[in-house]
């Protein structure tokens, strides 16, 4: 069942039901190489798990994975304890920030997260509010164009305050952020977490959550299998 918002106009205190996640002997093949094979894993209510690893070793493909975007080759993906086969349902419980910003230059930064709040069905969100949190306020009504690169993607991020969902993916979220974003980034997911949301970061450095269960994704890495080019 997709979340909804509390009536009202402000950023949503939306308390989510008591919910799971977990995947069981994932594998996953790109480009014709076996990138992960055997992983499991498990999150609930409250709980963060931080994706670790070198660069190659999965960590985006697992991230887009879970949110079914990527293709599993072997195991099981499970909301609750039941098997996920409705991936289309299943994404209107997460929101997904990869590496691309997906800001429209030609909107404010007002009207890209009106773009994103109405896509996801959510009118009763003060798009302001969302920018403000993630210090945009001024810049509100800024065409995205003029935005710096940290400016863009605070921007990106702003888009998990304006429509709610239980599961955030993120994928190194902290990438171009000054010391106070990632302070405000910080308190954001532990709002989130604390209200009963998941959140799964890849995260090479200085993580932005607190109490973290680490999952090495290159610990499930099939060294020995090579990509079908290094044979030819």
């Amino acid at each position: 069942m997709v979340p909804r918002i509390n009536s009202g106009t402000a950023l949503s205190l939306q308390t989510f039901e008591r919910a799971s996640f977990s995947g069981t002997g994932l594998a996953c093949r790109r480009g014709g190489r076996l990138v992960f094979a055997g992983l499991t894993f498990s999150i609930s209510s409250g709980e963060a798990v931080v994706l670790r690893g070198h660069n190659g070793s999965g960590k985006t493909t697992l991230l887009r994975l879970m949110a079914g975007l990527n293709r599993k080759s072997a195991g099981e993906l499970a909301w609750n304890g039941a098997e996920i086969h409705d991936f289309e349902a299943h994404s209107a419980l997460l929101r997904f920030i990869g590496h691309l910003d997906a800001v429209k230059p030609a909107l404010t930064v007002a009207e890209n997260l009106e773009f994103w709040r109405n896509l996801w069905g959510y009118p009763p969100v003060d798009v302001k509010q969302a920018a403000q949190r993630l210090g945009l306020g001024a810049l509100a009504d800024f065409p995205a164009r003029l935005l710096s690169a940290g400016q863009r993607h605070r921007l990106s991020l702003a888009r998990l305050l304006v429509a709610p969902a239980p599961l955030w993916l993120l994928d190194e979220p902290g990438n171009a952020l000054d010391d106070a974003s990632l302070q405000a980034l910080a308190g954001i997911i532990a709002d989130h977490r604390a209200r009963g949301g998941m959140v799964v970061i890849a995260s090479h450095g200085t993580t932005v959550v607190e109490n973290g269960a680490p999952l090495d994704v290159g610990a499930f890495t099939n060294v020995s299998e090579t990509h079908w080019s290094e044979a030819v």
